[in-house]
């Protein structure tokens, strides 16, 4: 993969370097992703949806492409690169598998950025290698079955001290690769009167006593990529496993749902992208009374429009990227980042439903068969609107820091 510039590194640029244009080396990393994608991820796409199937070996494969760890330094088999990259990764990925595109994604920002940005020089050693070539899949654990857009003050899953170890129970449920994965980032309650003051992060394995994956949940989109809820039925962790401080967990959360919304944007960005090429291909080739619809200007019409909201939504990922290249450990979570990566994602959710509507009007009574790719874009498009902070937390967050300046 390709390295940064001499002397450029995620935290030295400044605006006046226009660091969220795609330079030839980013666009060159985006290809490469690209590529990949085309040929390795494409061919799946279509049985992951209409089996619920997830490919047990593409994890190392991406692994094997030095596609993982983009933003982790070599030392622990990561590319060096920066954020924007691991964006660029995402996107190329949605664009020819949002299901793998997801699962990536959950592997990837989720839980390496996570751990890479919060871990102890231990922790990072014994994950992060493994992670990166692909051999072990991470998750992320936060929303309940009582606690989604609440996800802090209705969190029910508690931890406590036990000797060397902590003891967690509780559940967590719509967790991306929670079926497959191999080591967690769960949250939990360690000092509940504490409120938001008492939450941590832990460091799960599936073989730690007393986990287990209560169900696969089938979803409406993103099928084959695995879903689940999880059970923490006295389940031992131990001390070490601690992610960050006891009751500092908070901080690692928000800044981390901050990095989240950014990536959320690269992903729909991608499935954008896809729709919109898939529809314009359709209508050069689609003929009725006499001429390819193309030529309708209603059909144009749409295509425009397409085209100006995958543009919008362009601009708007690749500033954000850049933005949150300069966000350094927790400080997400607040100010200024807290609401651009909520405006980047209420933005692309939005477009993306209306770019995937457009190209099932424009695909006809082909777009509203199941087994279409432009039917797979358009149920993947929804969870947009919903995952990582409903539409209406991202409006309650801009709204907040607006009145708070």
């Amino acid at each position: 993969m390709a390295t940064l510039h001499d002397g450029e590194t995620a935290s030295s640029l400044s605006p006046t370097d226009k660091e969220y244009e795609l330079t030839a080396e980013r666009a060159g990393i985006l290809e490469t992703a690209d590529r990949f994608a085309r040929r390795e991820l494409a061919p799946l796409f279509a049985k992951m949806d209409a089996d619920e199937w997830w490919p047990p070996y593409i994890m190392r494969s991406i692994g094997s492409a030095g596609l993982i760890g983009v933003a982790v330094d070599p030392e622990f088999g990561g590319a060096g690169l920066d954020f924007f990259c691991q964006g660029l990764v995402i996107q190329a990925f949605a664009r020819h598998n949002s299901s793998i595109g997801l699962s990536y994604a959950g592997h990837e920002n989720l839980f390496i950025n996570n751990l890479d940005q919060n871990g102890t020089p231990q922790q990072r050693a014994k994950y992060l290698p493994g992670c990166i070539t692909g051999d072990l899949i991470g998750a992320l654990g936060m929303t309940e079955p009582g606690a989604g857009s609440d996800a802090i003050g209705s969190m029910a899953t508690v931890a406590h001290r036990d000797g060397d170890s902590y003891i967690l129970n509780g559940r967590k449920t719509f967790i991306t690769n929670g079926p497959i994965a191999d080591v967690m980032i769960i949250y939990a309650k360690t000092a509940p009167e504490r409120g938001t003051k008492g939450v941590s992060a832990f460091l799960v394995e599936k073989n730690f006593p007393g986990f287990s994956v209560a169900q696969k949940l089938i979803k409406m989109g993103h099928r084959g990529s695995p879903t689940g809820e999880l059970v923490f039925d006295n389940c031992r962790v131990p001390a070490e496993n601690l992610l960050g401080e006891e009751n500092k967990g908070v901080a690692i959360m928000m800044s981390g749902l901050d990095l989240e919304r950014a990536i959320v944007g690269s992903h729909a960005l991608g499935v954008a992208e896809r729709a919109l090429e898939i529809t314009v291909e359709y209508a050069k080739q689609r003929v009725q009374f006499g001429k390819p619809i193309a030529s309708f200007q209603m059909v144009q019409a749409l295509l425009a429009d397409m085209y100006v909201a995958v543009e919008s939504m362009r601009q708007m990922v690749y500033y954000t990227l850049a933005k949150c290249n300069r966000l350094a450990g927790t400080d997400g979570g607040r100010g200024e980042i807290h609401k651009l990566t909520a405006a980047t994602v209420l933005l692309c959710g939005r477009s993306l439903q209306k770019i995937c509507d457009s190209a099932v009007q424009v695909h006809g009574g082909m777009g509203y068969m199941w087994e279409t790719e432009v039917n797979r874009l358009y149920r993947a498009a929804k969870v947009f609107e919903i995952g990582a902070g409903t539409n209406e937390i991202r409006r309650l967050i801009i709204a907040g820091e607006l009145l708070s300046e």
